[in-house]
């Protein structure tokens, strides 16, 4: 606990302090205290470290204080410093304040994140939609108030809350009133359909679901009976938090409400949970800490160089890991502003970033070919972007060409993260095109990455493919009610992956494929298990494998491959719109390859690189 000590004069004491000071270390502390001899006169407590002070670390203080009158707290983080402020012993010691930088926040809580954001920075503009600017101020008022509609609902602590609704601020308001209320928030794709929502809703046990404008939401009350009406729904209770709701229309609700929620939260509790496939393609719920996700939007935020003058054209998904990290809170420790597009047509996009001047748009290569393909396209609409994260999905090297070409100022990074853990490596701001386009960069500050041989269990050395094993600061908590058999984590905390690669002589990761069977579609998420199950259910279907085929602009594609039963027809027009009522439009196979008979393993599976082989031929017969 006590990490140093520092003669400052004959009678002065400086004291170093880290960690956390409660019931189980004060006991410590007094031990420390009790051995100063009495011929110091004065104690100078350095706090620049300690991260949580509990009512027992406070009667520690007064110990200290009885016995050395002149005793000065300095370097008081702010989450400390709220203890000390609620508990009026800001009035009774002599304590001096950290300076506020961005390490002031990495052990926080989201919670306490935003209070001492609104506390410091209450006029500063966070992020900006169509409708509105909103200010750290605005934020906490906002937040508030959901929070305090939901706990009327019946969320509490532990309460596990869904958000599923587009990119909004009342996404990222909603997300802080669920953290006030020491609740998990649940994130949720937007595209998924009503079946989707109850099937992902029983994965994380969600009870109460914030919906906004969602594309398979034609009628509102429609699409809420079709969610309550599906088989075990857990869902109780449904919250709006559509795009045409004004919370800030609202504000005079919150000066009752401001210290309702204002009890103190530990910055590793978990909070969050996304969803993964992971490398089973088994749909998991991913458990993560305000501290994983605020450690790793630091390291992300000085990689990318963001400045508090960025300004960020934000179409990272929010429930993605990567709209989490490299998107909300990446930006909100720069203290740059994010714009909110209402939508992302292309049109809508040179729109935002011409008028806004933005320098920051991370995508995925799919977008970016549609933005310069666009027939209102000029460079100069996008002459003001400086950096590019391009992730979910790798570019070529024409693609890189044509993007510096038409983007000259802009800085193109590669980065490589997963649900479980992001970012795991990036390239740096100055990197060559050789590392951008072959590599996904080095190991992040704090990561640590092996390569290891699934066959022997040995590490591999440079430049040898083996499994992609991380671990480090960001690291999940674990999959939610998970077997221990089913956590991707071994006994010596690795994170398998499931993802092949190798690490460079000069420390740089390449990746060269994926374990899994996962399809990336324009950096979409689609397992083909799923895809397999709903088109099984038609009963002219004898068999079917869903297989991912290259794409010029997606990266990939879906596939469906499907042995129909004898004297069977097979529509494709037909059967696209029949998956539409249990699928998401994304995950809709574009391609379909008709088999008289599936090639088959020794095992009774099917084969699946002679099934990758022979669509490789049907398709390039066809395109002759």
């Amino acid at each position: 606990m006590i990490v140093g000590k520092e003669q400052l004069s004959a009678n002065e004491l400086r004291i170093s302090i880290e960690g956390r000071i409660d019931t189980t270390t004060s006991p410590l502390l007094r031990a420390e205290i009790a051995a100063i001899p009495s011929s110091v006169k004065k104690i100078v407590l350095d706090f620049s470290d300690v991260s949580y002070l509990s009512s027992s670390g406070i009667r520690e203080l007064f110990i200290c204080k009885k016995k050395f009158p002149d005793t000065t707290i300095e370097n008081v983080v702010p989450v400390v410093f709220d203890v000390l402020k609620i508990t009026g012993c800001d009035k009774i010691f002599s304590i001096r304040t950290a300076t506020q930088d961005v390490s002031t926040y990495l052990q926080m809580s989201f919670k306490n994140f935003l209070a001492t954001k609104a506390e410091h920075d209450g006029d500063k503009i966070v992020f900006v939609d169509e409708h509105n600017s909103y200010t750290w101020t605005d934020v906490e008022e906002c937040a508030t108030i959901i929070a305090e509609d939901l706990s009327r609902l019946g969320a509490t602590r532990g309460s596990r809350v869904a958000i599923c609704s587009n990119n909004s601020a009342n996404w990222i308001l909603t997300f802080y009133a669920i953290q006030k209320l020491d609740a998990t928030a649940v994130l949720m794709n937007f595209n998924l359909r009503a079946s989707e929502i109850v099937k992902t809703a029983s994965i994380g046990d969600v009870n109460f679901l914030c919906y906004g404008d969602l594309p398979d939401m034609k009628d509102e009350q429609n699409f809420l009976s079709a969610v309550r009406d599906e088989a075990d729904c857990p869902i109780e209770k449904f919250y709006s938090i559509r795009s045409a709701i004004n919370f800030k229309a609202r504000r005079d609700e919150y000066k009752p409400l401001r210290y309702k929620f204002a009890n103190f939260s530990e910055a590793d509790n978990p909070c969050t949970m996304i969803f993964t496939s992971g490398s089973t393609g088994k749909v998991k719920g991913v458990i993560l800490s305000a501290y994983n996700i605020l450690n790793a939007a630091n390291v992300n935020f000085r990689d990318q160089t963001l400045r508090g003058d960025d300004k960020s054209c934000m179409i990272l998904p929010f429930f993605h890991i990567f709209g989490l990290v490299a998107g909300i809170f990446a930006n909100a420790l720069a203290g740059s502003t994010i714009f909110i597009p209402p939508n992302i047509h292309t049109n809508t996009l040179l729109d935002l970033i011409s008028r806004e001047k933005c320098t920051i748009f991370h995508s995925v290569p799919t977008m970016l070919i549609a933005l310069i393909n666009n027939k209102n396209f000029s460079a100069d609409k996008l002459s003001s972007l400086r950096c590019t994260i391009i992730s979910g999905a790798s570019a070529t090297e024409a693609q890189i060409k044509m993007f510096r070409e038409q983007m000259p100022n802009n800085h193109f990074l590669s980065s490589y993260g997963l649900s479980e853990m992001a970012p795991v490596s990036i390239t740096t701001y100055e990197d060559s095109d050789e590392h951008v386009l072959h590599t996904v960069g080095k190991p992040v500050k704090n990561i640590k990455i092996k390569i290891l041989n699934p066959k022997t269990g040995e590490d591999c050395s440079a430049g040898e493919i083996g499994e992609i094993l991380v671990q480090g600061f960001n690291l999940m908590t674990c999959y939610y009610k998970l077997d221990e058999a089913d956590q991707s984590i071994d006994e010596d905390g690795w994170l398998h992956t499931g993802d092949w690669g190798s690490l460079q002589p000069d420390g740089y990761l390449k990746l060269t494929g994926r374990i899994k069977e996962l399809i990336i579609r324009g950096g979409e998420n689609i397992m083909p298990g799923e895809v397999e199950a709903a088109i099984s259910k038609f009963d002219f279907v004898d068999n079917v494998k869903v297989i991912g085929v290259p794409n010029d602009f997606f990266g990939e594609e879906v596939c469906a491959c499907i042995k129909l039963k004898n004297g069977k027809t097979f529509d494709e027009e037909s059967f696209r719109r029949e998956l539409a009522v249990d699928l998401a439009k994304y995950k809709i196979p574009s391609r379909f390859a008709i088999f008289d008979e599936f090639p088959m393993l020794g095992s009774g599976k099917i084969d699946v690189v002679s099934v990758k082989k022979r669509v490789a031929e049907i398709f390039s017969r066809q395109s002759n």
